[in-house]
């Protein structure tokens, strides 16, 4: 087991450079959860980093429309991205091996939020993990029912099923502050430094 982690590390980093990126770099900035998948699939690491890298693309440019509402931290936004992430990653090296690599993304912001890092401008916590994790699932029965759908129909997909509610957003109010389940602002010195937070998952329709 140790040469086979050797190896596939070994192949890894000696990777040609993927859209100007040094391999290398790129790898050292993954969790450890994300760096183990990786090890274990050393064949669609490849393919899955250039995936990943389409789908931010893709949500940069849905995010510079009004078809969601931009919120790129708990909105439509945020759950476009791994929506899409996931069927795209999917398609590209198979359901499987997309799920364990979102399951391995959730389990590196739990190591990031125990050391104070930031997701996307803010700490990650469990309510944000089970809304990446739900998001994930949408994406992955995408492809499981249009396997040869295209990207532009997996997006097409993806914001008709935001529209009607199917996906998973954090309630806010308008100013972009976290609400409870029953409507009430979140101090955030509540949930500072906490894992389970009073935040409150909703439909994505608003």
């Amino acid at each position: 087991m140790k040469l086979f982690c050797l190896l596939s590390i070994t192949w890894i980093l000696s990777m040609p450079n993927i859209q100007g990126q040094n391999s290398k770099k790129a790898f050292s900035k993954l969790s450890g959860p994300e760096k183990c998948w990786v090890i274990f699939h050393p064949f669609k690491a490849k393919r899955a980093y250039k995936t990943s890298l389409e789908a931010i693309r893709i949500t940069d440019s849905i995010q510079q429309t009004k078809l969601l509402d931009g919120d790129a931290n708990g909105g439509q936004i945020d759950a476009f991205r791994h929506a899409y992430w996931m069927a795209s990653l999917a398609q590209e090296i198979g359901r499987r091996s997309a799920r364990s690599l979102g399951k391995a993304h959730e389990k590196g912001n739990y190591k990031q939020f125990k050391k104070g890092k930031l997701e996307e401008g803010s700490v990650p916590d469990a309510q944000a993990s089970e809304m990446d994790l739900f998001n994930n699932s949408i994406g992955l029965e995408l492809y499981k029912n249009n396997k040869k759908a295209t990207k532009e129909e997996f997006i097409v997909f993806i914001l008709k099923k935001i529209n009607n509610g199917d996906l998973r957003i954090l309630k806010k109010d308008q100013k972009g502050n976290y609400l409870d389940c029953n409507g009430l602002p979140i101090s955030k010195s509540t949930y500072k430094g906490i894992w389970e937070t009073p935040k409150c998952l909703i439909p994505s329709k608003k």
